[in-house]
């Protein structure tokens, strides 16, 4: 069992008041979860300051207190750790009282505004193709090897990453793959993990409600570039204009992928149909699963990060193209009698919106009628609502907006805000249907044969938020009952 001082050896606290050969029994941020012998990090948080229930820790018997400020009135019982930001020290803590887990680990980040779940997903399967036994760390879900943990963040808090990565680790895991989001990078919750490697997908409009604004987004986005050690890689999208901003001040190796611009790893797109992507990547044509330019991408990125972790070309192409991607993401199928074609999508951010009915119109015949199924979140970026509108009702024949999780608003309130952003001359194009439900089953009866439906911004959730309560729902469960797919 580790002591007080054991975990101290790795900060420099401003200060340390009291015993510190105490053994600790874990290490915890959260008041209700102390448990005896537990070491309780104060957090200064956006909505609560964990210093206001440093008594509350006390009288569940944590035998130590990390805080940016010490109590006026000390009990002698219990070490006080004062230091200059709790969250920091929070991460290196916990690596510390872990046995520095990912230091065992081959652990790879991937940042971006959309396509990170695809990445770290499609490396998971790669890398077990391969022959190893992997983690991973996403939005969709946690996963070691074919153990199967629910995800609630699309990062951990760093107390939990760190366990997670223990876990990883003692089940044989030699690699790990993880979704790195803008709130986890600003929040810290990735300190005092190793990384061998980061990867960029691209960066666009989302999370302004919590950065503020589009340049802090960024920024933070390259705080985790810059944080790389010099043997790690760093590997961007550079077609991404902003792409190589990421690689400015990294001491990691810079490398780069893209399809319209030289880079160190260059894809071709040779056909784009519903059946697959047919690509050239570093001169061999290979035809793969996935569908859509915005997976080229994702399939370039995947490549380039498995060349950098020095797998064979030729087994790492041969098991990507029998890969399908993740749950949520272009997830496809057809009703057996009407062959309308679902898709879901996660897209709740304009760009990623953009992308997915860019991609179908692509692929499309061009007499079959395109519906839009579209919520936004509630509690979040509220600028994005009339444009995701606009994009909608832009680029497809009929939509329907709709619901989303409007947690704490209501859903009438945010589709007028969607509705707002639409053209006087596309207000005929849409409805609006707060029930979710209703809204996939209003599109699914409007629909005629060869027709498409995309219901978007939840895909592979399986509730609904409304007022703090999560509801059971499944918008592809939903949508292959519509199409009769389901038993009843």
């Amino acid at each position: 069992m580790k002591t007080i001082q054991n975990i101290l050896q790795s900060i420099q606290p401003i200060s340390v008041v009291g015993d510190t050969s105490l053994k600790i029994t874990g290490l915890c941020m959260n008041s209700r979860e102390v448990k005896e012998g537990n070491v309780f990090i104060a957090i200064k948080g956006t909505h609560v300051n964990g210093h206001a229930f440093i008594e509350k820790a006390i009288e569940k018997k944590a035998c130590a207190i990390v805080c940016e400020i010490i109590p006026e009135v000390q009990q002698q019982h219990i070490t006080y750790i004062h230091v200059k930001n709790s969250a920091q020290v929070a991460g290196v803590l916990a690596a510390a009282f872990f046995d520095e887990p990912s230091s065992k680990l081959k652990l790879v980040g991937i940042t971006g505004t959309n396509g990170k779940t695809t990445c770290a997903t499609l490396l998971f399967q790669l890398f077990t193709q391969l022959g190893y036994t992997c983690g991973l760390i996403s939005t969709v879900q946690n996963q070691i090897a074919d153990t199967i943990l629910p995800s609630t963040h699309t990062t951990p808090d760093a107390i939990s990453l760190h366990q997670l990565l223990a876990q990883m680790y003692a089940a044989g895991c030699t690699h790990v793959f993880m979704e790195v989001s803008s709130h986890a990078i600003h929040q810290h919750r990735i300190a005092g993990a190793q990384f061998v490697g980061g990867c960029f997908t691209n960066i666009s409009h989302d999370h302004l409600d919590y950065h503020e604004t589009f340049d802090e987004y960024i920024r933070v986005k390259k705080l985790f570039f810059d944080a790389l050690p010099k043997q790690a890689f760093a590997l961007c999208n550079s077609d991404d204009r902003r792409g190589l901003i990421m690689l400015q001040n990294t001491s990691a190796l810079k490398k780069t992928y893209a399809v319209k611009t030289l880079a160190d790893y260059k894809g071709k797109i040779l056909e784009n149909t519903l059946n697959g992507l047919m690509m050239n990547v570093d001169g061999q044509d290979v035809i793969f699963r996935m569908i859509g330019e915005f997976n080229a991408y994702n399939i370039l990125c995947v490549y380039g990060a498995a060349m950098l972790l020095d797998e064979d070309k030729q087994e790492v192409l041969q098991a990507l193209s029998m890969l399908k991607g993740a749950e949520g993401r272009f997830d496809y199928f057809n009703s057996p009698v009407e062959n309308i074609m679902g898709i879901i999508d996660y897209a709740h951010t304009p760009d990623a919106l953009l992308n997915v009915l860019a991609t179908i119109n692509k692929l499309r015949k061009g007499n079959e009628t395109l519906f839009t199924v579209l919520g936004c979140g509630g509690d979040r970026d509220k600028t994005k609502r009339p444009i995701m509108g606009l994009v909608a009702c832009e680029h497809s024949d009929r939509v329907v907006f709709t619901s989303d999780n409007p947690r704490s608003e209501e859903a009438t309130e945010i589709i007028k805000e969607m509705e707002a952003g639409v053209q006087v001359n596309q207000r005929k194009k849409y409805v609006s249907i707060a029930d979710r439900k209703e809204a996939i089953k209003t599109a699914c009866s409007i629909a005629e044969e060869g027709d498409i439906i995309l219901v978007a911004g939840k895909g592979h959730e399986k509730y609904q938020e409304v007022k703090g309560v999560k509801y059971p729902f499944d918008d592809k469960q939903i949508l292959m009952d519509m199409f009769n797919l389901l038993e009843k």
